[in-house]
């Protein structure tokens, strides 16, 4: 399989388990124009890209909201690495993530003879948030057919619960925010990886701050909200 398109289809993984999230809370509004930047760091605290998130679209209709998001990736030089759109709908303040709007046409198009497959259990974020809450796990599966060769990724995203209450400052501003606690396993073929994260969710404006480790600690990855607007 292609490096790059391998490459793709890992940060698809990773942009559901940021974005599969309870977009209709007040933790998450889907109102046309609200844009975010988040910039990707790694251990040695390097940027290793910029990606942007902008809601394009977004319809009332009573309990229920839908809404288009555009994401563009670039790297750690500003070159574009991957862009498309996909479809949220958001009803009873759980959002149903369209995953197969996640693949952009022209990469369907490039590999036509490569299947996909993405499924998965959208991550819950109630309304009201306490510190000590226990919150239910989430999974993400991705299934690809390509010339004979099949291949299975999952990530489960178990023990969630909310830690604490803590202020994190970024470039876009001071943000007042609880902190989720998981532990991620990831399996691909006959790897296995375990992982533990802290999310930072701010009311009104989402993911702030997040982090990675390795089983001793150590901050393996991390990603800074960098610029919002509503």
């Amino acid at each position: 399989m292609n490096s790059k398109l391998f490459s793709v289809l890992l940060f698809l993984i990773g942009t559901i388990s940021i974005t599969a999230q309870d977009n209709c809370s007040k933790f998450y509004p889907m109102n046309k124009g609200v844009s975010m930047e988040y910039t990707n760091y790694n251990k040695k605290g390097k940027v290793e890209g910029v990606s942007r998130y902008k809601v394009i679209e977004a319809n009332h209709n009573g309990d229920t909201t839908t809404a288009t998001m555009s994401i563009n990736l670039k790297d750690d030089k500003g070159r574009d690495v991957y862009s498309t759109s996909y479809n949220l709908t958001c009803k009873d303040n759980m959002v149903t993530l369209d995953y197969e709007s996640l693949l952009p046409t022209e990469m369907m198009e490039q590999y036509g003879d490569m299947d996909i497959e993405i499924s998965g259990n959208d991550i819950e974020i109630p309304n009201s948030l306490s510190v000590g809450q226990n919150l239910k796990d989430a999974n993400v599966a991705m299934k690809i057919s390509m010339s004979g060769i099949n291949m299975n990724m999952t990530v489960d995203m178990t023990n969630r619960k909310v830690e604490k209450k803590e202020s994190v400052t970024t470039t876009a501003g001071t943000y007042d925010c609880f902190v989720l606690y998981s532990e991620n396993r990831s399996k691909m073929m006959m790897a296995n990886q375990v992982y533990p994260s802290r999310v930072w969710l701010a009311e009104g404006v989402g993911m702030v701050k997040q982090e990675t480790y390795k089983k001793n600690g150590e901050v393996m990855s991390s990603t800074l909200l960098t610029a919002h607007s509503k």
